[in-house]
């Protein structure tokens, strides 16, 4: 893995804070109508679309945190202040319900999508079967390769998957640089600081990244499932309850829908 400093952290800095994405922090205590939020990185934008929705329609408001699931979840038990977790694997969901630190029965509300993206100007050609990439490997022109960094992003051990089924997860290792969470590899993906990566497609499908990047949808039946749980938490209130209802309505499911994901039946 490769660690990218000075002034390319201050540029990655720059658009991270351009495009309003948080760092999974530690939450003060937050107002008893104005709820915390956890939320997989690889949602902001369709989740962002979806609280001003719930503003707009009910008047009520929440506070969304961004971030990695499986760094979610370390928190979570270490008593953050979060009411609702939207989780991008059930598996997490699924922790903590085991460990007793839920109040529902996780729920399904989006299905995950993988993309390669590349930088406009990037000669990497983009192929659902990665012959591109396994071409710019094999003549030593790929210097870094992203993907959210699979000890605890969801979609980087999905992307690590499609990897190890086309054969080239041996040879792409030395290449990878890892996003702490997808949202951080998807700007990495098309900042030009790498040459591609496999990130979300709902954030490479967001007007911020298009006007960039590149990007096709890859199969997921090359890879596991991306089936995106949510669960409430022991201190969630009635917003929290009523956001958590919100985010099943057939309006916050076309919304995740024109973000490129699936939807549960």
């Amino acid at each position: 893995m490769k660690i990218l400093t000075g002034s390319l952290s201050r540029l990655l800095m720059s658009i991270s804070l351009g495009l309003g994405v948080l760092l999974p922090t530690l939450l003060a205590p937050a107002l008893a109508d104005t709820p915390a939020i956890a939320a997989a990185a690889n949602i902001k934008f369709a989740l962002d679309d979806i609280a001003s929705d719930f503003a707009r329609d009910t008047g009520q408001q929440v506070r969304i945190s961004y971030g990695s699931s499986g760094n979610f979840v370390a928190q979570i038990k270490n008593g953050a202040p979060f009411q609702l977790f939207m989780s991008a694997d059930g598996k997490y969901t699924h922790q903590l319900q085991a460990d007793g630190l839920v109040t529902s029965q996780p729920v399904e509300y989006a299905i995950g999508r993988l993309a390669l993206a590349a930088p406009k100007n990037a000669s990497l050609k983009l192929d659902t079967e990665l012959k591109g990439l396994k071409a710019m490997l094999d003549s030593g022109q790929i210097n870094r390769f992203v993907i959210a960094n699979p000890e605890h992003a969801p979609y980087g051990e999905r992307a690590k998957e499609y990897l190890l089924h086309f054969g080239l997860w041996q040879a792409i290792q030395p290449k990878l640089v890892y996003g702490e969470n997808a949202s951080q590899a998807a700007q990495f993906a098309i900042s030009g600081s790498t040459q591609g990566g496999i990130v979300p497609l709902s954030l490479v499908k967001a007007p911020q990244f298009t006007a960039r990047a590149n990007y096709i949808e890859l199969p997921a039946e090359f890879h596991g499932s991306l089936a995106q749980d949510m669960v409430l938490l022991p201190n969630a209130g009635a917003t929290a309850k009523a956001f958590f209802d919100y985010l099943q309505s057939e309006k916050a499911r076309q919304v995740f829908l024109e973000y490129g994901f699936g939807l549960p039946r």
